[in-house]
């Protein structure tokens, strides 16, 4: 249109210039077009902005409009949310108090009242349960095989969600009616977490089983008898009490406790594998900060108390540092003098090269370059030898002349987690049964997990407490023929090396080097025993030649089993051990319901209903502060934030209970907004 009416004028202004050129007007001509020029373009250009500007206003218009309506109605939808939400829990906790009635009469087993006197120390034995009536399927449940589960951590949860209810009359035996999740402690001890978010009541797990729960601690177990002995201590009389618990069949699930290392003065450590432990340690923390602040604390003392040292750099050690840093350099200059956070330190005594040396190395190198970044001194190739009340005593070698140096690192907080070591039950039962069980770590199994020695298919080990037995030194002769076809011949040639050959071979110092690490390749178990292996191959060496014959090697291997256990002492083991158990003796008692003949019970094998069980490793994974480390078999990950976030969530998703899950969504939304509390009573 513009085109068209410029072009209109255009040649209007033609006509008039014939015209007055034809009258002999040529000046007026010029004029009048120019100013009909002018004006016709100046209205072309009036009309196309009058053109623009409209729609545009009116389309800024419109859309402000609807961002306006529907940020209103947005703000309707969620005050209206909130609202109805905040009615709708009003009166669902309305709906939560209620009057009990008291029942005039309740049925309770007369054996339970009064127990009867039996076993080998003549004690009450537990026949039955003062709930065994308390509902119908329960008193069905009696008359069910009796299922005893002595724990209460990864592995026993393990059983009691795997198990189908109305297999059997279970009963749990532990001394904590909790179960806690471990991985998190170290958040727990620094006040990321609040312990209460990683507890969650045995009592409601078993009673999904319509099972029975013991506060009490297992101490022996009769198996010619089948019974457990039990103790329970009365904190009202100060009297410890004993009975008997009795079993048809039996889950040993009782965990470690700390290994000592033959090191002096523990008692001036702390530990963290409890939920006590992690409550002192949450109180020393901020007793330490607080003792800090006060005028009668020198300079020097403040530097020693504010330091914190942990013996140990496995993944629990590596994430309390990290924790404990993190609190000090992101919460503590906000409550605390300033001056604390430059007095604050954190250290690791590790005694081999690198911290996580269980994970892939690319892992404990990232880790060690982190830890350095963040100022966390690691000291690597240290032994701790003796532990003072206010400082340790270490060894480190020197890696310019390879000598050990003695030093000391003084501490207001020193944390001891080095490995684990077996459970009193867990080494009775090895005594009991020691014909049959060579290891002194832990309770030896058969592939289907059933304790050597103990009546078969009857009494089972899983968990920290349990291995399975590898036969190490019965395959010595196999290893060391594998060992030298790799190394000196082809594979096609194995057979050219005979047993008797290999029975009169002495093999030198460095060629055993090379097979303990072929050793640990296959069997990561052994690591602990076997990496520095050079150091005790003159311990097997009698006559001090540089060489071991085959003898030699086998007893080395028999040591390294007895104090190895076949798999990681870790909660994914135990409760992928757990759910085997559960599921297999599921499977066992309905094959066995399938199999009577005149209310006979036959004998069913695990081998015919079950396969044999098999770790799988999942991979493994450690905070490090503000950041994550992931060991995926195959595959090693490494980052920052989006890191950190996803070892959340993996925890989040293995707990065991839709109210942990909140109360940790909860905890970490309060450290956002709150920040740390290390507030104890």
């Amino acid at each position: 249109m513009l085109n068209r009416l410029g072009r209109t004028c255009l040649s209007q202004g033609s006509l008039l210039s014939r015209y007055a050129s034809h009258s002999g007007m040529k000046a007026l001509r010029c004029r009048h077009a120019r100013a009909l020029n002018v004006r016709s373009i100046h209205s072309s250009a009036m009309l196309r902005q009058e053109i623009e500007k409209g729609p545009k206003k009116s389309f800024l218009s419109d859309r402000l409009g609807r961002v306006v309506r529907f940020s209103i109605f947005t703000s309707g939808v969620l005050v209206s949310s909130i609202g109805i939400s905040l009615v709708a829990f009003f009166l669902y906790d309305a709906t939560t108090y209620k009057n009990s009635e008291l029942p005039d009469y309740i049925e309770v087993p007369q054996l339970a009242l009064t127990p009867e006197i039996g076993g080998p120390e003549n004690l009450p034995i537990l026949r039955d349960n003062l709930d065994a009536y308390d509902s119908e399927t329960k008193e069905k449940l009696s008359y069910r095989p009796r299922l005893v589960v002595l724990g209460s951590g990864w592995a026993s949860v393990g059983v009691l969600k795997a198990l189908a209810p109305g297999e059997y009359d279970v009963t749990v035996v532990s001394p904590q009616n909790y179960f806690l999740f471990t991985p998190l402690l170290p958040s727990a001890a620094t006040g990321t977490l609040e312990l209460k978010s990683l507890m969650a009541s045995i009592r409601k797990l078993v009673n999904t089983v319509s099972g029975h729960y013991l506060e009490a601690k297992a101490e022996k177990v009769e198996f010619a008898e089948k019974l457990v002995k039990v103790s329970q201590f009365n904190a009202q009389t100060g009297e410890k009490r004993n009975f008997y618990v009795p079993y048809d069949k039996l889950v040993i699930a009782v965990g470690s406790t700390a290994n000592t290392h033959g090191v002096e003065g523990l008692e001036n450590c702390s530990r963290l594998k409890t939920a006590e432990d992690a409550i002192a340690l949450r109180r020393k923390i901020k007793d330490n900060l607080e003792i800090a602040c006060l005028p009668t604390t020198t300079d020097e003392e403040r530097r020693n108390i504010l330091s914190f040292v942990v013996c140990g750099g496995g993944p629990t050690g590596v994430e309390f540092a990290a924790e404990v840093f993190d609190l000090m350099n992101e919460d503590l200059p906000k409550i605390y003098p300033r001056i604390l956070r430059q007095q604050v330190s954190v250290h690791i005594i590790q005694s081999r090269s690198n911290i996580l040396n269980t994970y892939d190395e690319t892992i404990s190198e990232y880790a060690m370059q982190r830890f350095k970044k963040d100022d966390i001194d690691v000291l690597t190739n240290s032994r701790v030898h003796k532990i003072l009340p206010d400082r340790v005593i270490f060894t480190q070698k020197n890696k310019e002349t390879g000598e050990n140096e003695l030093k000391e690192l003084p501490f207001g907080l020193c944390l001891w987690s080095t490995g684990v070591a077996q459970n009193p039950l867990a080494k009775q039962v090895v005594q009991d049964l020691s014909t049959f069980q060579r290891n002194r770590r832990a309770i030896e199994t058969d592939s289907h997990l059933r304790v050597l020695g103990a009546p078969s298919g009857e009494v089972y080990a899983i968990g920290d407490c349990a291995t399975v037995r590898t036969d190490l030194a019965e395959h010595a002769v196999e290893f060391v023929r594998q060992f030298i076809v790799n190394k000196h011949l082809h594979p096609t040639r194995s057979n050219i090396i005979t047993d008797d050959d290999i029975k009169h071979l002495s093999i030198s110092y460095d060629e055993i080097q090379d097979l303990a690490r072929e050793l640990v390749r296959r069997h990561p178990q052994t690591r602990e025993f076997l990496y520095n292996v050079e150091e005790i191959l003159p311990k097997y060496d009698a006559t001090s030649c540089g060489a071991l014959n085959m003898n030699q090697i086998t007893e080395l291997l028999k040591d390294v089993e007895s104090k190895a256990t076949s798999m990681p002492a870790t909660a994914q083991r135990a409760h992928q051990q757990g759910k085997y158990i559960g599921k297999k003796l599921t499977k066992v008692s309905r094959s066995s319901d399938t199999t009577r003949v005149n209310e006979t019970p036959q004998l069913i094998a695990d081998e015919s209903v079950y396969k044999a069980f098999k770790y799988v490793h999942l991979g493994s994974l450690a905070y490090i502060g503000n950041s994550a480390v992931f060991d995926i078999p195959g595959y090693s990950f490494v980052g920052g934030l989006i890191a950190m976030y996803l070892w959340r969530g993996i925890y989040f998703a293995q707990t065991v209970s839709l109210r942990t899950r909140v109360l940790l969504f909860m905890d970490w939304l309060k450290r956002g907004f709150f920040g740390r509390d290390i507030l104890t009573v």
